[in-house]
């Protein structure tokens, strides 16, 4: 059986990106250069006042003291029509353009203006206060962002400063979700005797819009060979394929064999960790122009579903768009409180997650098994115990992955 690194190496020797593509900036939101992108300006474009106040020459007021005239009143926007000679200073508005002459800025709180003359009262002014210098940011010629970087807020707009208005990138893919058998019913269904609400729907078309794919929920799959034939076709349709349930040995798990009959090669089933341990991935080929899809068959329970794709379908759609790297790092966190760990099998458990100023610290959650999902609303990650007895001791560095 393999373990869960040479199973995510397989999911990345299986997935291959999609082709870059242009798309305009403002639809790249989470996306990941395909390109480096290297800056064609300098940033800033001029040397520009950082707050409001008077743009002097910091010779005149080296003892934070002077009187000047004002020869000019410069707002953002505006460009400066004359140098600051001696005995002069500027009015000026933060973001604007410093004008010749004039190598600090002295700020208005530390200034009374009178008519056309204004008195500095500062403790120290020097060439450079309050300025930033053409080109401080970035010059141009140097790499702004690098290949594989995920477009968040910042980036974007750091993009839009350069005019940058087109960006290379792979699209997100289409990841259909099925889940399957008899027992379960629409969550926003009274279940009947023996039936369930289907809770994986929800739960795994928030982790794809998270990981950066476009969900595409096909409801429920009945234990019948039929039914579960026609919705693996229609979710063949997509770029990924995420079935929940019917993976297992079970007499009515048809998920594996309904997967070969409609083409799709296995590439495993069954991994050795906890929860998780059915799950199936497999590949169907490209037709003629077309994109391979690849479909990923999670253990119905919820709490290994979550852990299965958090582990491996996350993967595979980081690899599909691009982004790096593919596999999520751990988190190397203390332990909070003491552990002791009897697992027959690696496991991830969940745990809560939290960023302090000492570090990363984790701490196991109470949890029942791969059914109780009240331990993952209270959890916002899952450290990983390798298997075996151990006990763990209070600040004790654990592997953690957050969700």
């Amino acid at each position: 059986m393999l373990d869960v690194e040479t199973a995510q190496r397989k999911v990345l020797a299986t997935v291959r990106p999609f082709h870059p593509e242009l798309l305009p900036l403002s639809h790249a939101d989470g996306l990941a250069l395909t390109t480096s992108i290297v800056s064609s300006v300098d940033s800033p474009p001029f040397d520009k006042a950082m707050m409001d106040g008077f743009a002097v020459c910091a010779d005149e007021v080296a003892t934070g003291r002077a009187k000047l005239r004002v020869v000019e009143r410069i707002m953002a926007g505006m460009v400066p029509t004359r140098r600051i000679e001696r005995g002069e200073a500027a009015q000026i508005m933060t973001g604007a353009p410093l004008p010749e002459g004039a190598n600090a800025v002295v700020k208005v709180e530390e200034t009374r203006q009178e008519g056309d003359w204004v008195e500095i009262s500062s403790d120290s002014v020097q060439a450079g206060t309050n300025v930033i210098w053409r080109a401080m940011v970035l010059k141009a010629g140097e790499q702004v962002l690098a290949a594989g970087t995920t477009l968040r807020p910042p980036q974007l707009a750091a993009l839009a400063e350069l005019g940058e208005s087109q960006v290379s990138v792979r699209r997100r893919p289409r990841v259909a979700i099925l889940a399957t058998g008899d027992e379960l019913v629409p969550y926003d269904q009274t279940p009947g005797p023996g039936q369930i609400r289907n809770s994986n729907e929800l739960m795994l078309t928030a982790q794809v819009r998270g990981a950066g794919g476009q969900p595409l929920p096909l409801g429920i799959a009945r234990d019948q060979e039929a039914e579960l034939a026609a919705k693996i076709r229609q979710g063949l349709q997509a770029d990924v394929l995420v079935l929940s349930g019917g993976v297992s040995a079970g007499q009515l798990d048809l998920v594996p064999k309904m997967l070969a009959a409609a083409g799709v090669k296995e590439v495993f089933h069954k991994v050795e960790m906890k929860p998780g341990k059915p799950i199936w991935f497999g590949e169907l080929a490209a037709s003629a122009g077309g994109q391979p899809r690849y479909v990923f068959g999670l253990p119905g329970n919820p709490v290994s579903s979550l852990v299965c794709f958090e582990l491996f379908v996350r993967t595979a759609i980081r690899k599909l768009m691009g982004m790096s790297p593919p596999v999520c790092p751990a988190i190397r966190a203390k332990l909070e409180g003491e552990y002791r760990s009897r697992n027959d099998r690696p496991t991830f458990h969940p745990a809560q997650l939290r960023h302090t100023e000492e570090g990363p610290r984790a701490k196991v959650v109470a949890w029942q098994g791969s059914s109780d999902l009240r331990a993952t609303v209270e959890a916002n990650a899952m450290i990983h115990f390798p298997a075996g007895e151990r006990h763990y001791n209070p600040g004790e560095t654990v592997e953690v992955f957050s969700w």
